[in-house]
């Protein structure tokens, strides 16, 4: 922490615009992809760029995946082709409450 803050003395923020994450939350919760931005950061800095871009690499895809989860939703949708494939050769059959068949009431 700077001896005078400078930015805090004129009531601006100049490193708002880097992620949401760094926002100030809602009843102090932390946001989901925090932890993985602040590995990244801390890895990153002091380093430089060119260094940071090698070095941090496994921090920052983390952080990536955790924003935009590319990698998730690739498996959800291969998990979900295998399942249509099982049910078109009637290999499985879903259980009714997957279906949209309620459960009788009693």
């Amino acid at each position: 922490m700077p001896f005078l803050d400078i930015q805090k003395r004129l009531g601006i923020d100049l490193d708002h615009w880097m992620t949401i994450q760094s926002a100030e939350q809602p009843h102090k919760i932390p946001s989901r992809c925090y932890a993985f931005e602040k590995e990244w950061i801390e890895c990153a800095n002091g380093i430089g760029g060119i260094r940071a871009e090698k070095e941090c690499k496994i921090e920052y895809d983390d952080f990536v995946e955790c924003l935009l989860r590319q990698k998730t939703m690739k498996r959800l949708n291969a998990i979900m082709r295998q399942r249509d494939k099982l049910i078109k050769e009637g290999k499985y059959t879903p259980p009714p409450h997957h279906a949209g068949k309620a459960d009788p009431r009693p």
